[in-house]
């Protein structure tokens, strides 16, 4: 093995493990997510941890956050809950940054 292949493998094993802490990341941050709305909507214990999975499961419909951003809104407006996107947006991008953290630390 050359020290070019070396240095290409390494290249490709670190771009697979930042995909995957990325989507770890996205996974909590979709978890915490839940878990906030569902407070919002007046669910607690089993049932705000079953809401977390179903956020978790909708960002996994399409690349980017628009599933969740859609799921998320049409729950609350359905309990008549008016939740501005950019709030709901800014919150994500909260619970990314805290994930990320929990997810580099091993949590």
């Amino acid at each position: 093995m050359t020290t070019f292949d070396k240095r290409e493998e390494g290249f490709e094993r670190k771009f697979a493990l930042d995909e995957e802490q990325k989507f770890k990341a996205e996974a909590r941050r979709d978890k915490l997510l839940g878990l906030w709305v569902a407070d919002k909507l007046g669910l607690s214990g089993d049932a705000a941890a079953a809401y977390a999975k179903e956020v978790v499961i909708a960002d996994l419909e399409e690349a980017g956050d628009d599933d969740v951003v859609r799921k998320v809104t049409k729950d609350l407006t359905d309990k008549g809950i008016n939740l501005p996107e950019t709030e709901l947006r800014a919150k994500m991008a909260e619970f990314y940054a805290q994930a990320v953290q929990e997810v580099k630390a091993g949590t």
